[in-house]
């Protein structure tokens, strides 16, 4: 298969489709397992709060609990985060041949986000609170809050999807023979 051939739209049921499925479905589930595997690593080898450089004035690897959402938005709100993380989830696979328009890479982006979200949810049932630990900043003057791996696949998967969307002609609007007979 050509690195063309792997963009082009599948065909709903498909065997193509159902590899496309498989190997998304394979990345959330690696995602999930490194997100989870770092999060015990962190547990088991830092303190709460601790803090210990990789790269001076740029990276830090910091032991923190977000009890919230980004940003730790909506803190102490647990169980609504993970209704709503439940909800997104039901959505997402309810709409997914909506949301994917058999477009590979959206396929990708779906499950890479569902990933990420069950990886936070599992934190938010088990631990109480998400576990972050990547610390970016620059010096003192400017930092990122904390984030984890989970939180990259969902930033990365809303970024693909959106990418798509906006570089991708919508397939609903070219298979509606209503459209072209306004014209």
């Amino acid at each position: 298969m050509s690195p063309g051939n792997c963009f082009r739209p599948v065909e709903t049921g498909s065997p193509r489709e159902r590899t496309v499925i498989g190997a998304a479905v394979a990345a959330a589930c690696t995602i999930l397992l490194l997100d989870q595997l770092t999060k015990v690593l962190v547990e088991r080898n830092f303190m709460l709060h601790e803090s210990r450089v990789v790269i001076e004035n740029f990276f830090n690897l910091s032991y923190v609990r977000n009890y919230g959402a980004a940003w730790s938005i909506l803190s102490g709100y647990g169980w609504f985060l993970l209704l709503i993380a439940a909800l997104v989830t039901a959505a997402a696979l309810w709409f997914f041949r909506y949301l994917t328009e058999g477009y590979p890479e959206r396929y990708f982006a779906i499950f890479i986000i569902l990933g990420g979200v069950v990886g936070n949810s599992i934190d938010r049932i088990w631990r109480g609170a998400v576990v972050d630990f990547f610390d970016l900043h620059y010096y003192e003057a400017y930092h990122w809050p904390v984030f984890n791996i989970a939180d990259i696949a969902i930033c990365v998967g809303v970024g693909i999807f959106v990418l798509s969307s906006l570089l991708r002609p919508s397939r609903k609007a070219a298979d509606d023979p209503g459209d072209r007979a306004s014209e």
